[in-house]
């Protein structure tokens, strides 16, 4: 087994890759899954060797690819502790709130060649989880009277220049909301747990 510093092969870039791809098709799915928008606007696609429901929507596409970029060097300087995906009411107030909590250690233990298709079939896992949720969770108010909302939390106050905003409270917080934990993994270049924050009455 070799262990080597996060400067040394730079994965914190290498993870930073890996978890933006894993996000954006965990957002389309959650999308489609929590039917927030009309089933039409997404088309059956194919990843981590499951099927998958991708938005074909361009503003919404744009929306969340922007917003991933931005996401991008904060998990490659292992700067963003959370990455929420929150469905919001017509009154602009969170009815569900999928919690992305992301760590990476200080080193890197490098014990096989199979390392990234190990990661691979860990994030599959949570694609797989995400696809039956609405088992465990309550209907949406109907009508696709929801929208989708990303917010990120840091380690760290940012510098001056950072380029998100601070969130409203009542985009941040529930009154009383049930937690469901939906997966956790453990690799050698990440940690990830998902879980639900559902508010108790959502019409």
């Amino acid at each position: 087994m070799t262990t080597l510093t996060r400067q040394d092969l730079n994965f914190g870039q290498v993870v930073a890759d890996i978890l933006c791809e894993f996000l954006e098709v965990a957002i389309h799915l959650i999308l489609y899954v929590r039917e927030v928008y009309p089933s039409g606007i997404f088309q059956k696609r194919k990843k981590y060797n499951v099927p998958v429901q991708m938005s074909c929507h361009p503003e919404l596409n744009q929306y969340i690819q922007d917003t991933l970029h931005c996401i991008k060097p904060l998990i490659e300087k292992n700067d963003a502790e959370k990455v929420v995906v929150v469905i919001m009411d017509k009154e602009h107030h969170p009815v569900e709130r999928f919690v992305f909590e992301i760590s990476q250690p200080p080193l890197l233990s490098i014990s096989s060649d199979t390392l990234l298709s190990h990661v691979e079939q860990l994030l599959r896992a949570f694609i797989l989880k995400i696809s039956v949720c609405d088992a465990v969770l309550n209907s949406n108010p109907p009508g696709n009277n929801c929208y989708l909302h990303v917010l990120v939390t840091l380690m760290c106050l940012p510098l001056q220049d950072f380029p998100w905003i601070v969130a409203d409270e009542q985009e941040v917080h529930m009154q009383e909301p049930r937690l469901i934990p939906l997966k956790t993994m453990t690799s050698d270049i990440v940690k990830m747990q998902l879980y639900v924050e559902e508010r108790a009455q959502k019409t």
